[in-house]
């Protein structure tokens, strides 16, 4: 019966033929005599069937308004348009792993394409209330400075906030390089709006790191229409889906970035004609954004991690962007830009970044406590910056004195060379357990490395490295 039905739904697709009667940019719209297309049907015209159209209104009994997801050149009124019967769909199952797509789930990697894969469409409903799991766990990265003070949630989403240049990408893959190594979980990065390069030097990297078996990529970079860049978020949620309900198995899903999915909403927005709310930004913002991320869940099956670029026009946290975005996140991850230009790398300025993990009950009350003294460290060592510019170190007490060494000494040691910048840097990667990174920031409050130079704990892993690098410090001015 249900194949009957099948057979009968694709002999009306083929049968439902409609003709292009305007062209605007990317905004198509087509007559149906026969059968009006639903909302979100894909499309299919020109030459070889190469422009896809998704439908995103009906706007008589004959006509509907399309946003294309390819780019129109060569397109004229009176063309025939096919209607597909189904929505965009995305390929999933073990065939994906390694392998690199676009929107439409091509492959894109100059390697065969898929055989045997399961289609899925790409809009899916969140996990029902009932499905959720309600257990709180930490999501452990090997990066010190997020471990110690903005602990990540499994299934939980967090934002990487920052300017251009101050280094959410690199953050990213090596939160990658880490989820391979640590957690038997897939990792699938979803590049929305992004540079083109950035995409061929993440899968070398990967590659040469030898992490891609247990990876996915996908994008729709920043010269592809804006409805291509709209939907591919919601392409890659559905081949992570596909591993949580499916396999069951834990997905950590990087996005870069998603501001660039709000702007192509924008763009798609402006195109099809809706009033601009304020700055410019669609109306229907907090909707399209609640509808990607509310598929980012933690259930009793398995987990969907995300940690989500985000950048931030003119480092202006008030953009409406910025906030509507923080309003969905657990953890997030301020980048300074005046850190990155200090050298202390990750730039994370660990004033400005949060995470709703960081309770007693959930990070235990050791780990909480010592949080809360290494933020207080250091917000006395900013308010003291402006009397040391001022007046100088000397006019400090002797109690101000340490508060500004030990200051120092953390900002120091919450720094680590990354694996996936060892061919910039020189410095080989370095993957710190929770409890190495506590340790070390324990004994530092306790002042047991005051007479240590700071250079001795700049860009390490565990504490007692910096041994050796007093020792050879030592021998080297000696």
């Amino acid at each position: 019966m249900a194949d009957l039905q099948k057979t009968a739904t694709s002999n009306i697709a083929s049968l439902n033929i409609g003709k292009v009667i305007s062209i605007r940019g990317s905004v198509v719209d087509v007559r149906f005599d026969t059968l009006l297309p639903p909302i979100r049907s894909l499309l299919h015209t020109g030459t070889d069937n190469q422009i896809a159209i998704e439908v995103f209104s009906q706007l008589d009994a004959h006509r509907i308004r399309g946003i294309a997801l390819t780019p129109t050149q060569g397109l004229a009124r009176g063309m025939s348009v096919e209607d597909t019967g189904k929505p965009l769909q995305a390929p999933v199952g073990k065939e994906i792993l390694s392998r690199m797509f676009d929107v439409f789930g091509n492959t894109i990697d100059q390697k065969p394409a898929l055989k045997n894969a399961e289609w899925r469409s790409v809009h899916n409903e969140p996990p029902a209330l009932e499905k959720r799991s309600t257990k709180t766990q930490v999501f452990e990265t090997g990066i010190k400075v997020i471990d110690v003070l903005m602990p990540l949630e499994r299934g939980g989403k967090a934002g990487l906030f920052g300017g251009a240049g101050v280094g959410k990408t690199v953050l990213l893959t090596e939160m990658i390089h880490n989820m391979v190594g640590q957690h038997a979980g897939v990792s699938i990065f979803c590049g929305i709006g992004e540079r083109c390069r950035e995409g061929e030097e993440l899968y070398r990297e990967m590659k040469d790191a030898g992490v891609l078996d247990n990876m996915v990529m996908m994008f729709g970079q920043m010269n592809e229409p804006p409805g291509a860049r709209f939907r591919v978020g919601h392409a890659a949620l559905t081949m992570a889906e596909y591993f949580r309900d499916d396999e069951q198995r834990d997905v950590l899903l990087l996005v870069d970035n998603i501001f660039r999915f709000i702007q192509a909403g924008m763009e798609v927005s402006g195109l099809m004609g809706q009033m601009p709310a304020r700055l410019g930004y669609q109306p229907t913002m907090g909707t399209e954004l609640s509808q990607l991320e509310e598929r980012i869940a933690n259930t009793g099956s398995g987990a969907i991690t995300s940690i989500q670029a985000v950048y931030v026009p003119a480092d202006d946290f008030t953009d409406p962007a910025a906030v509507h975005t923080f309003s969905h996140l657990s953890a997030s991850i301020v980048l300074s830009r005046k850190r990155a230009s200090e050298g202390l790398y990750p730039a994370i300025d660990p004033l400005q970044s949060s995470s709703k993990m960081a309770t007693p009950n959930i990070i235990g009350q050791r780990h909480y406590d010592l949080a809360q003294d290494i933020r207080r460290t250091l917000a006395q060592y900013s308010e003291l910056k402006d009397i040391i510019a001022m007046l100088g170190m000397e006019q400090l007490s002797s109690e101000d004195h340490k508060v500004v060494g030990r200051a120092r000494r953390l900002e120091r040691f919450l720094t680590q060379p990354f694996f996936t910048t060892e061919q910039f840097t020189g410095m080989s990667g370095k993957l710190v357990s929770l409890d190495d990174a506590l340790d070390g920031c324990e004994r530092i409050l306790a002042d047991e490395f005051e007479d240590y130079p700071e250079s001795a704990l700049y860009m390490i892993g565990v504490i007692d490295e910096s041994h050796e690098k007093y020792k050879q410090s030592a021998v080297e001015e000696g």
